[in-house]
Order: structure tokens, then sequence, then C-alpha cells
């Protein structure tokens, strides 16, 4: 072999095992050691990486509780059970978590009770899209789009479209992450205790004669729940909104709503829940 190439091999071999060697002692001068609390708290955290913390993903919500920044009740997937366990780890108390919320879709009105448009939508099956695009295949400008980015949006596959046109929450599968509600441009999703039983299920502010013309179940402002509400239920922008802290559901006329926008619904039956008996 040619000594010119074994020098140059030999050169080569010393410099790798010169950077090599460097390397690995400045690894080990410049290690960042992982905070143990930060460690132990993203091992009991769901590992989903959904954001619904409201930080970037389950390792960075660890690193907010450990810094103090972020509650241990924060993250809603893992609900309570996680609350605990996080707690125990950094070693506070963690206060009874709230009752579980879930999806509310607050408008009926599918394919069978809104009235669509005289012409087709040809475009993106998106929700965000036809809104962009033509506002959707529905006169009502204000109800469900029914392209279902809520359903493709939910990582946990709780949320599916029904025969109608209209998103249906899974309760099993939910996590209350209200990652749905972001994802609807219509803003007709809303986060809900999951014992509430009254909603107005209608966003559209149309006059009275219009809302009616564009969909059969529409709020039509008329006004008879919120006279019999004490403050309960206000008219604002031609349809009824709920005060929860003010509503008292045995004084609201559901029978009197013609259209059947604002309902009291039966847990059982809506969601499989089985409520106590007195």
């Amino acid at each position: 072999m040619e000594p010119t190439l074994i020098l140059a091999i030999a050169t080569m071999g010393g410099l790798g095992l010169f950077f090599a060697a460097g390397l690995a002692i400045a690894d080990k001068k410049l290690a960042v050691e992982d905070n143990p609390f930060v460690v132990k708290i993203n091992e009991v955290l769901p590992g989903v990486n959904c954001g619904a913390c409201g930080k970037a993903g389950c390792y960075d919500f660890a690193v907010n509780v450990a810094e103090g920044t972020a509650s241990v009740t924060g993250c809603p997937v893992g609900g309570s059970d996680t609350a605990k366990e996080i707690a125990m780890i950094m070693g506070v108390e963690a206060a009874d978590s709230e009752v579980k919320t879930i999806p509310r879709i607050l408008c009926k009105g599918g394919n069978s009770e809104a009235v669509n448009k005289m012409v087709d939508y040809y475009g993106p099956l998106s929700c965000s899209a036809m809104e962009i695009v033509s506002g959707g295949e529905k006169q009502c400008l204000y109800g469900c789009l029914g392209a279902g980015d809520c359903v493709d949006a939910c990582p946990f596959d709780a949320l599916v479209m029904n025969d109608n046109g209209i998103p249906e929450v899974v309760p099993d599968l939910c996590t209350s992450c209200g990652i749905c509600v972001k994802s609807c441009p219509r803003d007709i999703i809303e986060m809900h205790p999951i014992d509430q039983t009254v909603f107005v299920f209608c966003k559209n502010q149309d006059d009275p004669k219009t809302a009616k013309e564009v969909c059969n179940v529409s709020c039509i402002a008329c006004g008879i729940c919120a006279r019999k509400s004490d403050g309960g239920i206000e008219i604002i922008n031609n349809v009824g909104v709920i005060n929860y802290s003010l509503l008292d559901d045995t004084k609201i006329p559901f029978e009197k709503c013609k259209s059947g926008a604002i309902q009291k619904i039966d847990l059982e039956l809506d969601l499989g829940i089985k409520m106590k008996k007195n």
C-alpha cells in the first residue's frame, strides 16, 4: 500500500477519534438533566398530545406543571384520575374535578329540516372550505354545514355523522378535550356539563320570517320561553340565549316552542346515562 494512502487513512482515523472523544466529553459536560418531576408527570399523562390542555403536547404540559405555570388538573383527557396522580407527584392536593363536559351540537337543521340552496355546491368537502367558498349547501348561514370537520378533528373517534347530516357525540369515547369546538367554523359546538339538560338547538340570527323559511326547526325569536324564564333566557340577535346561572327549567314552557328549538333532553335516552333516582 502506498505510504501516502496509509498516512491519509491514519490521519482521518485519528481525526475521527479526536472529534468523537470531544463530543463525548461535551455531552457529559453540557448535558442538562431532566427534571425528575417532568419525567414522572409525563409518564402518567395519556400521551395523545392533543393540545387540549393549551400546551404543545403532553411533555410540554408536564414541564409547565413542574415549573408551576400549569395546574395539576389541567389535562381534560386524563380527567380526575390523572390529576390525582400528578398531585401526588408534586406533593399537592388536587381539588375535586368538575363535572365532565361534553360537546353539544347546537343545531338540529339536518338534511330533512334545513332548506337547500337552488344551486349545488362543487368544491372541497370541508366545513371550513364550504364556509369560505359558498356558505355551504343550505340556505341557513348559521347552522351545521354537515361536512364533518369536527368528526375528522376528534382524535378519539367520539363524534360521528348521523344519517341526517348532523354530528353526534359518542359519550363513552369523549375525553372533553374540546378540539371539535375549535374545528367548527360556525361555532355551533359548545362544551357543557354532561348532566346539563336544557339547550337552544339553534344559532340562527335571521329575522323570524327568514329563519322559518330556511329551516323548520329554527328559533323564530317569539320570546315565549324568555318571558316565562325570569332572566334565565334572553332573546339576543333573534335567537334564545340561556343564562344557566339563572335558569329554572320548571318555568320554561317547552311544549309551546313550535319549532322545538328549545328542548329539555332526557339524558338516559340521549347519552345512555343512568340517572340516580331520589
